[in-house]
């Protein structure tokens, strides 16, 4: 597995799977560039990185956004969706089926009634009609909770023999639906630490299942503690791979099918 330095995005694609974990500060967004140039965006982080958000996108020659998902209704991960949605095409958009009565969520609401888009209900054993090459499937949430973190709508990429497993800010009780729901289906080369390395997530027994060979942590300055020393100490412990947002900027993970490569800003 190869490690290298890049920090100028390519616009134009190659028979890659791209998985990009842009640094949004404390915060969550993940832009997926398929083999044949399909775009899809899971979430855009907090408010105050809308133009952001944007001029990522520009930078990495994304001019229309195919698949869009706010994975629940957190500002640090909606916060940028409104202005995506409003200043680019976009093909669908799925959101699980949580209400939130704060300006972030009807913001988001608004943007998509303003493209006349439906929002599909994110919810587990899903397909999402992504690239004919890559599988795009929805694992979470598997029940409906109290909770907004556990009803995070979480995704499993595959191209050929490699797998991403992007997990937004699920939380235990999610981790053990999905373990008794999916068990081996779980099996991933890259994780998204859940909830910025909290330790309500990435459970050790939500690792053995996973058992990656690579972790990304989507942190940047805050005051919770993240990622937690319990969280980094499991990871530590499997001997994974760690890449984070705050120490190495945004965070490129290259497919070819069977090798992964990845690309980091520091």
């Amino acid at each position: 597995m190869g490690t290298s330095e890049d920090t100028k995005p390519v616009v134009t694609n190659n028979r890659d799977l791209r998985v990009i974990f842009l640094d949004v500060g404390q915060g969550a967004s993940q832009l997926i560039i398929t083999p044949s140039g399909k775009t899809m965006l899971i979430d855009a982080g907090n408010n105050d990185k809308e133009q952001t958000m944007i001029n990522y996108l520009h930078s990495y020659g994304v001019s229309r956004l195919d698949v869009v998902i706010g994975s629940h209704p957190d500002a640090d991960h909606i916060g940028g969706l409104d202005r995506v949605i409003k200043e680019l095409p976009i093909g669908k958009i799925y959101m699980p089926k949580i209400m939130s009565s704060t300006k972030t969520f009807e913001s988001v609401l608004d943007a998509v009634a303003s493209k006349n888009l439906k929002v599909k209900t994110a919810v587990t054993d899903i397909d999402i009609d992504l690239d004919n090459q890559v599988k795009v499937q929805l694992l979470a949430p598997v029940k409906t909770y109290d909770d907004t973190n556990n009803m995070c709508a979480v995704v499993k990429i595959t191209y050929k023999n490699t797998s991403f497993l992007l997990t937004a800010d699920a939380e235990s009780k999610s981790e053990q639906d999905m373990i008794t729901s999916h068990g081996s289906d779980l099996k991933s080369d890259v994780m998204l630490v859940g909830h910025h390395g909290s330790k309500s997530s990435t459970t050790a027994r939500f690792l053995n299942a996973v058992k990656p060979k690579i972790a990304v942590i989507q942190v940047g300055e805050n005051k919770y503690g993240h990622p937690t020393k319990p969280v980094l100490s499991r990871l530590n412990k499997q001997g994974i791979e760690v890449y984070r947002n705050d120490l190495n900027g945004t965070v490129e993970i290259d497919s070819d099918g069977s090798t992964l490569n990845v690309q980091k800003e520091r």
